[in-house]
């Protein structure tokens, strides 16, 4: 399943690399199913986000959305539920995600075991290049949003949730993982508990950090739909550009390079750094200590694990609250299992559940 290894675990190539294909993040072995669980009901929808409205690479602002509503939903009308939020990884899209971590059998394992009962929302963040990085652009559409204000309202508006921060969690595995650091930091006026499964892309990108510097197909591409013919590894390099170096004056992509004619591009890089949670953390301290629990966990055989360490370091630092776990394991070994076993126990015990609990 690894392609490449690349030195210093750096942004998104290192994530692909050690995610490999969508097929391969599918391929996920299963916890065994639970006796007595109770059956949940997954809903498949579509999400209109004013945020993603006029992509410029034609990204669709219509999200597909898949909603997990637990055993006891229809049966008690007037009960509301806290809300998890699960935000996937590049290459694969909401469908996808779902069988990587076994969805609905995970989570009706997880329910049968004695956690709290959730909504969990999944929504699609797969763009023309395989990854919006739940970030903000013209050129693929505020991701950003859509996650944190856009969804949320929605869900909200259509669901019986509890409608407070203290009872909305956010976690996200790989660029998921990214996202939910990214918009954990960046949105703790919504979110009041946080999961990051081996986040990817956490440190900037140092100027010798990309393999095959200014490949010949990049400038020669005419049009996404020739992007898309490309290795999934350049078109991580496309996904991340879109990103966080958009050009609304460099057709047809609408993105700028952090490379030219075989020469690093210093305005380029810093705005790929800029984008960097490590490098932007210490920004939002005040913010990362409104949240109740902070967890974060990544394989021993992962390649983000120094990345993640890092970024548990900082939280000590700063005396904010969190756990971080090494467990046995690569990128998507056991991704199933620490959803049931860890992901959904944990925002058991950190989201208000209200009265109703």
């Amino acid at each position: 399943m690894l392609k490449t290894t690349l030195a210093g675990c750096a942004a998104l190539m290192l994530c692909m690399t050690a995610a490999g294909s969508a097929q391969a993040q599918m391929g996920t072995k299963a916890p065994p199913v639970v006796a007595g669980a109770k059956a949940v009901s997954v809903q498949r929808l579509k999400v209109h986000s004013r945020a993603l409205e006029g992509s410029l690479e034609g990204d669709s602002a219509d999200r597909e959305v898949l909603v997990v509503l637990p055993p006891s939903y229809a049966a008690n009308p007037k009960r509301r539920y806290p809300v998890v939020y699960a935000l996937h990884g590049y290459s694969i899209g909401a469908e996808e995600w779902i069988k990587e971590i076994h969805v609905p059998q995970t989570i009706e394992g997880a329910f049968a075991q004695g956690a709290g009962e959730v909504i969990v929302v999944l929504p699609d963040s797969k763009t023309a290049h395989n990854g919006s990085m739940y970030s903000s652009s013209v050129t693929t559409g505020d991701f950003e949003a859509f996650i944190s204000r856009d969804l949320v309202a929605y869900v909200d508006a259509n669901y019986r949730t509890l409608a407070r921060r203290e009872s909305r969690g956010l976690v996200g595995h790989s660029m998921g993982g990214y996202g939910a650091t990214r918009i954990g930091m960046r949105h703790a006026d919504v979110f009041g508990a946080l999961y990051l499964m081996s986040p990817c892309c956490l440190s900037p990108r140092p100027a010798g950090g990309f393999p095959g510097e200014n490949p010949p197909q990049l400038p020669e591409l005419k049009s996404v739909a020739d992007a898309q013919k490309l290795p999934w590894a350049l078109r991580a390099q496309l996904a991340s550009a879109a990103a966080w170096s958009p050009n609304p004056k460099n057709p047809p992509l609408y993105l700028d390079l952090p490379f030219k004619d075989g020469a690093v591009q210093p305005d380029i890089l810093a705005k790929w750094t800029a984008n960097a949670p490590l490098a932007f953390v210490d920004q939002y301290i005040g913010d990362l200590r409104r949240y109740r629990a902070i967890a974060i966990d990544v394989g021993d055989r992962d390649g983000l694990r120094h990345d993640a360490a890092k970024l548990h370091d900082v939280l000590d630092r700063y005396e904010i609250a969190n756990t971080f776990e090494v467990y046995p394991g690569d990128h998507t070994s056991d991704v199933a299992f620490r959803f049931q076993n860890q992901v959904m126990p944990f925002f058991s015990k950190n989201l208000n559940f209200g009265p109703a609990r």
